[in-house]
């Protein structure tokens, strides 16, 4: 699987462009599954903002609104109730999966219930564009403070790629690049602070930064 990891989406030309390099074709020509799972794991989240979400060209012109040929809803919660015989074929006819923030944990618990953690090695052709917890989901922790979800075991997700993810770097009061040093040391293993400008590209393990903004390495 091919990751394009970003804070807030595809927020500028130079992430569209490397969209467009995965893909290997244009957008416009590419169809697209949205995740929404992440959002119900977060307190903040809500049926007013899936909502949003799904309605292309409005406030998702950066995930969803980007002009797919086609999009379609994956939600994670409702697939061990209707078998991979039905939902594994939509998986595959996919170019892309679009998988939006909420709670990391909550959507790595669902990853893994439903089964499509385990289908990930198998999708070498499908890019995944993670926002927000929809990238921090590959990393292997996101740190405590981003765990909002109540269930959580702790703050660990799938590790796919080998670094963790600080998102939305100056958006909020709370995520400074103090805030981000101070998170990073905790972890005690690579990490990126990124903002909504920036986006972190894995293709066969090699990682590449596309930025037109403010980005910080650290460990």
């Amino acid at each position: 699987m091919k990751l394009l990891l970003t804070s807030g989406g595809v927020t500028n030309p130079s992430i569209h462009a490397a969209l467009e390099q995965l893909l290997g074709k244009p957008v416009g020509q590419c169809h697209a599954l949205i995740i929404p799972t992440a959002q119900w794991g977060h307190p903040m989240c809500g049926p007013a903002s899936v909502r949003r979400l799904m309605a292309a060209g409005s406030g998702s012109r950066h995930l969803s609104g980007l002009g797919w040929a086609s999009l379609g809803v994956l939600e994670l919660t409702a697939l061990p109730s209707i078998g991979t015989e039905r939902w594994v074929p939509w998986l595959r006819e996919a170019d892309v999966l679009l998988v939006d923030g909420g709670d990391a944990t909550y959507l790595s618990h669902w990853m893994r219930e439903s089964g499509l953690a385990e289908l990930l090695p198998a999708l070498t052709n499908t890019v995944w564009v993670g926002v927000s917890a929809g990238s921090m989901v590959m990393t292997p922790r996101i740190g405590k403070s981003f765990v909002e979800w109540s269930s959580a075991p702790d703050d660990r997700a799938l590790g796919v790629v080998d670094f963790s993810i600080f998102p939305h770097l100056d958006a909020f009061p709370t995520n400074t690049p103090e805030h981000a040093a101070r998170w990073a040391a905790d972890l005690g293993g690579p990490a990126y602070a990124i903002d909504e400008q920036t986006a972190i590209k894995v293709v066969d393990g090699s990682v590449e930064v596309v930025s037109e903004g403010q980005w910080t390495k650290f460990g």
